[in-house]
């Protein structure tokens, strides 16, 4: 990884601004990021919806875009794939996000 571009964890903590807009909680604590990859300052990012009838993949996909440009620049792309394996399951909220919902 060269110096100047960000590692997965400054992506990671960018990506807590993106909220998932029908419960308020970001993307990150509700466990939609999969993977982040940057390599030669091309980033992927692998993510999934609470369900594949959520009508708001576009939205979150164009916002997680808008954020990691505005944040990083220096990014030579940045390629965000919707995914639908593993399905994506409650458990992988984290505890601050099942705080958030008032989920115990």
């Amino acid at each position: 990884m060269n110096e100047n571009m960000p590692g997965e964890e400054l992506i990671k903590n960018a990506l807590r601004v993106v909220l998932d807009p029908e419960v308020g909680v970001n993307i990150v604590d509700l466990g939609l990021v999969y993977k982040i990859e940057v390599s030669n300052g091309n980033l992927k990012v692998l993510m999934t919806m609470t369900s594949q009838s959520c009508p708001l993949g576009p939205y979150l996909r164009e916002n997680v875009i808008s954020t990691i440009r505005g944040q990083f620049p220096s990014l030579k792309s940045v390629d965000v794939q919707m995914v639908w394996a593993p399905p994506w399951k409650p458990e992988m909220m984290s505890d601050t996000a099942k705080k958030q919902l008032g989920w115990k």
